[in-house]
């Protein structure tokens, strides 16, 4: 692929201007979570946007939104990791393929100041790309024993997880049957943070003994930091069933799945088959509809 004189320059000055952020790679940041039973809250090029002032295709802009999720960012506690993307130190970006590359690299380029100030070069980061494993990379060899890694997590544990009414995470496939249990508080697929009170309200009732898994996008972030802080074990798992889903499928690009919803699809959130699962219908412990 032929690279511009004037591309080239783009990218080589916003590689010095990012260059110096300490991030572990996802398999160390896996390890960190098993061993230590930490939490994590994770920022993709979404949550970014959102304390810059823009909204996402599932969740409009709301100020109080980016300013918690500003909070969370600039937290330092002892057992909550604070991911983001391996690719804002550029040379990870060649283990991406093309269209990942591309992406990344234009929006790197637009955000590059905005990221210098946001983030601290004297702060130990940890991966976002956790849960984001397959579709982006050129190399998937190794795709089936980092799955293993990754479901070690929430290997024989009791999990609730806290998720979008149409993301059905594990349903059709084998992610968590490891898991000892399964409880599930479901939530609007968009615009969830305005039932956010709610939402809070209702984890506050598990158990702290058990695991919350949250696939919930920005309000997932702010949360895994609001129930860390109460004493919960909480990891922001986002992207990862859909990941495995298109794993499963040997995916070579980023597909609709038919039950659930995928935003990163033209028309991926759209016309969701219903689902049959009597397993699943008793997994829910509540559902949570947005404010009418």
């Amino acid at each position: 692929m032929i690279v511009s004189h004037k591309k080239q320059k783009y990218v080589a000055r916003t590689k010095d201007i990012l260059k110096g952020f300490n991030i572990k790679s996802p398999e160390e940041t896996i390890r960190i979570l098993i061993d230590n039973k930490y939490s994590i809250a994770r920022f993709g090029d979404g949550e970014f946007d959102m304390i810059c002032g823009n909204g996402m295709k599932y969740q409009i802009f709301d100020k109080v939104l980016a300013k918690r999720l500003k909070q969370v960012l600039d937290s330092n506690e002892k057992g909550l990791l604070i991911g983001i993307n391996n690719v804002i130190d550029l040379d990870y970006s060649k283990n991406y393929n093309d269209f990942a590359n591309n992406f990344w690299k234009g929006w790197l380029h637009d955000n590059k100041f905005k990221l210098l100030k946001l983030l601290s070069k004297n702060k130990q980061y940890y991966s976002s790309n956790i849960t984001r494993f397959y579709i982006d990379y050129k190399d998937k060899t190794n795709i089936a024993e980092y799955v293993k890694k990754l479901r070690k997590i929430w290997e024989n544990q009791e999990i609730v997880i806290i998720e979008g009414e149409y993301s059905r995470l594990g349903i059709g496939n084998n992610l968590f049957d490891n898991a000892k249990s399964i409880e599930r508080i479901i939530c609007p697929s968009e615009n969830a943070f305005t039932v956010y009170q709610k939402i809070f309200e209702e984890a506050q009732k598990i158990n702290k003994s058990k695991m919350i898994l949250l696939a919930l996008g920005p309000t997932a972030t702010v949360l895994a930091y609001d129930l860390f802080k109460l004493g919960y074990r909480a990891i922001d798992i986002g992207h990862v069933d859909i990941e495995y889903e298109w794993f499963l499928r040997k995916a070579t690009e980023k597909i609709k799945i038919e039950t659930k919803y995928v935003t990163e699809v033209r028309g991926g959130e759209n016309n969701i088959q219903d689902i049959n699962d009597e397993n699943y219908e008793k997994q829910i412990l509540v559902r949570i509809e947005n404010n009418k």
